[in-house]
């Protein structure tokens, strides 16, 4: 980053610094330094408490004027910090601006957070804070931890590119809009599909509600729409809207593991049928879909196909090209990317398929989809699939071991445990199970090392079994006592087996009561 005259990033001379987000804080220095680190940390925490969550000036003045070893760069860092706490002293609004130390080149050392977000002031909101120990992390389906190469490909954009990307009559504007422009065309290499069908949005929801509204929107009244018993619930909901809305509905079954037949597609197809949604991989149990043959299909008809394609992408290849749907919904936070951004690929073709947009606006996105868009949230997204694509051919293998470790691991240690999902057709990182005589809710509320869910995110707050498991002929209380567990690019084997034993233990205790 630029660094002016007072040693902050982008600073000029003459000119005061601009506040620095509090999570951006970075001390730079060499080695031994992380030791310093520390010092600092002590230093603040031992202080007088700090109560509106800013520095204190007299804490780094303190700070600043102790000899240090090394570079000597934390007590400049210590100054930096008492001049961002001086200046931001009466900026409430602001709580979560300060200063960082200067740069010097060397790849920054991120600090934890310094200062413990507590205050005597009620009236000041602070963030939750985390336990000592946190249960190991295996909801990757319902979101993943952000990359930190995301996180750093994002960071210059909330403040050195800052501009809004349809401000295109300044220069702060066109750099904002050639980053849109790049990360549609990295998302478009990643996905092999053409950059100029791609709308952004705002996740995979806004997506498939594009994609079935804006459809039948600009279709003739009436028309008909097929979908899945298994789609996702803003897939499902909205069909269920545009059937209140005078549109035929269809919504097909599928085999015990939740899989799609083809020829059911083709049976079902009639003369006004406009759109055929069939989701890629399921958000519940993992299935993948033969969505390349019910693509085929379609296209012999004359009818458009749409495929969820959420829960794939980055998790298996997938090449829009080769999959021949007309469109495809997929988000950023699935594949650890940052969450509110998505995208809607629209392939694009001599005859122009017609979307009605559901936002009205300045007419953004080639006028499909109107609303500044997110410039960070977008490179984000972009950098994400790119390291997915990269990384795919040794994390599918890698996911796919740990997976068949945790259920063969549960196989041996519990009881009649049951296997929800195809066995092979699934994505590598999905295991969804169910275990009899268990009680579901005390199972859940049991699990206090591992986090997993028990179905879909976007229903847990729903009392109802599982639309999906419902659909694959599970009986009430299987589905109750179901588990979703998603690995993901973090886990490990340990974590594996810490869930194995885990469950093994509650799931005993549970049938001995």
């Amino acid at each position: 980053m630029p660094v002016g005259d007072s040693g902050y990033p982008n600073s000029a001379p003459g000119r005061e610094p601009a506040p620095i987000p509090f999570q951006s804080l970075v001390i730079t220095g060499g080695s031994g330094f992380p030791q310093e680190i520390a010092k600092v940390n002590d230093t603040l925490l031992s202080s007088t408490p700090i109560t509106n969550l800013f520095f204190q000036a007299r804490a780094g003045e303190a700070l600043a004027s102790q000899p240090r070893n090394g570079s000597g760069k934390t007590a400049q860092a210590a100054g930096f910090m008492a001049a961002a706490a001086t200046r931001n002293a009466n900026r409430v609004s602001d709580a979560r601006s300060c200063a960082c130390g200067p740069a010097d080149g060397r790849r920054p050392l991120r600090l934890p957070m310094i200062v413990n977000r507590m205050t005597s002031d009620p009236s000041v909101p602070s963030a939750p804070q985390s336990p000592v120990h946190r249960p190991v992390y295996l909801d990757n389906h319902a979101t993943t931890r952000v990359d930190p190469r995301v996180v750093e490909a994002m960071l210059p954009w909330f403040d050195v590119w800052y501009g809004n990307a349809a401000s295109i009559n300044h220069a702060y504007g066109t750099e904002a809009a050639a980053g849109v422009e790049e990360a549609r065309t990295q998302i478009g290499l990643a996905l092999n599909c053409s950059p100029t069908g791609i709308t952004f949005t705002s996740g995979g929801t806004e997506s498939n509600n594009l994609a079935l509204k804006g459809i039948l929107g600009a279709a003739p009244q009436g028309r008909h729409l097929i979908i899945s018993a298994v789609e996702h619930r803003s897939v499902l909901d909205t069909a269920k809207r545009l059937q209140r809305r005078g549109a035929r509905l269809t919504v097909l079954g599928v085999d015990q593991h939740g899989q799609v037949d083809p020829q059911a597609v083709a049976q079902a197809i009639a003369p006004d049928t406009v759109l055929v949604s069939v989701i890629l991989a399921n958000n519940e149990v993992g299935t993948i879909n033969p969505v390349a043959e019910i693509a085929a299909i379609c296209r012999e008809r004359g009818v458009l196909c749409h495929t969820d394609a959420v829960q794939a992408v980055g998790k298996i290849p997938v090449d829009l090209d080769q999959l021949g749907v007309d469109l495809a919904s997929f988000t950023a936070h699935k594949i650890y990317g940052p969450k509110g951004t998505g995208a809607l690929f629209v392939r694009p073709r001599e005859s122009a398929i017609r979307l009605e947009p559901q936002l009205d606006g300045g007419g953004h996105e080639r006028r499909l989809r109107s609303g500044t868009l997110a410039v960070p949230l977008i490179v984000g997204f972009a950098e994400a699939c790119r390291l997915a694509a990269a990384e795919l051919p040794k994390e599918v293998p890698r996911l796919q071991d740990l997976r068949d470790r945790l259920w063969h691991g549960l196989e041996t240690r519990i009881s009649q445990v049951h296997l929800n999902g195809h066995p092979s057709q699934r994505l590598p990182g999905n295991l969804n199970v169910s275990f009899a005589d268990v009680d579901g809710e005390q199972l859940m509320h049991r699990l206090t090392r591992i986090a997993v869910s028990s179905g879909s995110a976007c229903t847990s707050a729903e009392p109802e079994p599982s639309h999906v498991l419902k659909a694959m002929g599970l009986s009430e209380s299987q589905s109750k006592a179901s588990l979703r567990m998603g690995l993901g690019r973090f886990n490990t084997a340990a974590d594996v087996d810490l869930a194995i034993e885990h469950l093994a233990q509650v799931i005993e205790k549970l049938r001995a009561r």
